[in-house]
């Protein structure tokens, strides 16, 4: 009996350090990686003209102090419109923030697509100027095509 008992000591020892490495490497997939989430949430005509919701999450692990981005609008033939800058000012880690800008003379029903060109400002302790861009996810909830 007590070779069975070490026998089953041993087997459970075994299948529980088996089982060890998948655990870890299941954990560190759980961790997200460093993101700037930007969805475009709404387009809606206004007294100015088109305005467009964003809504922001900074996940790059620090705080931005200054994050804006150059957009082209198309048109429902496919053609560039207009090329804007969007500034979105201050985006604090782990803090989701809601942002709208009025598009002067533009048409919502008219606007097929809206391209981030690049970032003109991405600036923040640690953060290195190009992360805006390389960390970007980008996500719609609207009929507008958005992303890179």
């Amino acid at each position: 009996m007590n070779t069975t008992l070490t026998s089953a000591r041993l087997i459970i020892a075994a299948a529980t350090i088996s089982c060890l490495p998948i655990a870890s490497a299941h954990s560190q997939e759980a961790t997200p990686a460093p993101a700037l989430t930007l969805e475009l949430n709404g387009a809606q005509p206004s007294d100015k003209g088109c305005r467009l919701t964003f809504v922001v999450n900074n996940a790059l692990g620090s705080e931005l102090s200054k994050a804006a981005f150059e957009i082209a609008l198309f048109n429902e033939s496919g053609v560039v419109d207009r090329l804007t800058v969007l500034d979105f000012k201050e985006l604090p880690v782990g803090k989701t923030k809601v942002t709208r800008f009025d598009l002067a003379g533009a048409d919502c029903a008219k606007i097929s697509r809206v391209l981030i060109n690049h970032a003109t400002e991405c600036a923040g302790e640690g953060v290195e100027p190009a992360a805006c861009m390389r960390q970007l996810k980008t996500e719609t909830k609207t009929g507008i095509a958005f992303g890179v």
